[in-house]
């Protein structure tokens, strides 16, 4: 992806950060999509009727083969996002929240599979990468309004676009519909399928730091 840049006459700032933003919008378009897939196209209700994420849960039940593949492409993407945020990816203000965000995030996928709440866990990733796929797209616009030496109207509507609607985005999936539909499925209904739940805090805990964290980048 960087050839493409230089080919586009990017300025040079822009040029550096250019490829990681094309690269995630890429994985998040994918892994958004498959999502979708899983939640209204298959037979789980897991998103109309979040409190199922436990119906019938067993110690060491299997995990189906389409969440598996899920997980195993989130899985590889933030293992490696820790080492890219730390030495490939542009320093930012908040690049330190953000290689917490990976290691929150990279713990609750491994873990959640390894106990078997794989179900909450396709919820909580559809939930969170339909915002990474509009502020991807938002930054590519904003690199890419100015190239070649020349200001492209078009690519600043459409950057300017992608920022309100992602602000109205990221409030409804992970301020709104993230608790009202994980962390009421986790710490409310959990303990009502599953008496005695297994690593109940731990799990919540983990959710409920990643709540805090999407405060603060909402803020």
């Amino acid at each position: 992806l960087q050839p493409f840049g230089e080919w586009c006459n990017l300025q040079p700032k822009d040029a550096a950060k250019m490829p990681e933003s094309a690269w995630k919008l890429l994985f998040y378009t994918l892994s958004w999509s498959y999502g979708i897939y899983l939640l209204f196209f298959t037979d789980y209700p897991f998103f109309y009727d979040p409190p199922s994420v436990f119906y019938d849960w067993k110690k060491g039940m299997d995990v189906p083969t389409d969440i598996a593949i899920a997980y195993l492409m989130q899985c590889s993407f933030y293992g490696h996002s820790i080492y890219a945020t730390a030495y490939m990816d542009t320093w930012r203000k908040d690049s330190v929240v953000m290689l917490l965000h990976h290691v929150v995030t990279l713990t609750l996928i491994a873990f959640s599979y390894a106990f078997r709440y794989h179900n909450v866990g396709i919820l909580v990733l559809f939930l969170h990468d339909v915002n990474d796929v509009q502020l991807e797209f938002t930054k590519l616009n904003v690199y890419f309004k100015h190239r070649g030496g020349v200001y492209h109207r078009l690519n600043d509507i459409i950057s300017n676009i992608g920022c309100l609607t992602f602000s109205i985005s990221w409030f409804w999936f992970r301020l709104y519909w993230f608790p009202l539909k994980v962390l009421y499925a986790t710490c409310y209904s959990s303990l009502q399928s599953v008496p005695n739940i297994p690593f109940y805090f731990f799990f919540n805990a983990l959710l409920l730091v990643l709540t805090l964290m999407n405060i603060y980048w909402f803020l």
